[in-house]
């Protein structure tokens, strides 16, 4: 079977690769980037590869969605179900605010509905994540709980904020 490539307006979805690890490697290893990641900011491009090939093989194994985010051919960001209907997201700086994520995660979020049948999506965000919170609120997620001290990054904890968006309540844009 062909893997999936999603088309929106301005970005290209298409499965994440191994040669994506310079690009990404710009993202994961940026402190402000990674301020909200669930790990530490990658020290050098190895742990990158690392990090790449386990979600190639996690696609691979139909554990993960995993899609690199091209916009003018250039790697901009990452787009991911994994856990299942869990989302997850990472974009280059130099496209925050321009409404590339929106685009990305709303394209994702369709495929998710229409191809892989979820009845619902689900997001894990640091609560001072206002950016990430905000978008996925605006896509239509309802928060659906908070717990504290779920991951420790380093050398410290932080909570987690729960959301869910139902299948029944996705507008594609």
């Amino acid at each position: 079977m062909t893997p999936p490539i999603i088309e929106t307006p301005r970005l290209i979805l298409r499965r994440l690769a191994n040669y994506d690890a310079p690009a990404l490697h710009a993202m994961l290893s940026d402190a402000e980037t990674m301020r909200y990641w669930s790990s530490l900011p990658h020290v050098d491009l190895a742990e990158t590869e690392a990090w790449v090939a386990e979600s190639v093989a996690a696609t691979a194994r139909g554990d993960a969605h995993d899609f690199a985010v091209l916009r003018d051919g250039r790697l901009v960001g990452r787009v991911a179900f994994w856990m299942g209907n869990e989302i997850g997201f990472l974009f280059h700086r130099d496209v925050w605010g321009q409404g590339v994520a929106r685009e990305a995660v709303g394209a994702l979020l369709r495929h998710g509905f229409e191809t892989l049948r979820f009845t619902s999506v689900r997001a894990d965000v640091d609560p001072d994540n206002q950016r990430s919170l905000a978008l996925l609120e605006r896509l239509g997620f309802r928060r659906t709980g908070f717990a504290e001290r779920t991951f420790k990054i380093g050398e410290n904890w932080v909570d987690s904020v729960y959301l869910e968006l139902p299948a029944s309540d996705f507008v594609a844009n």
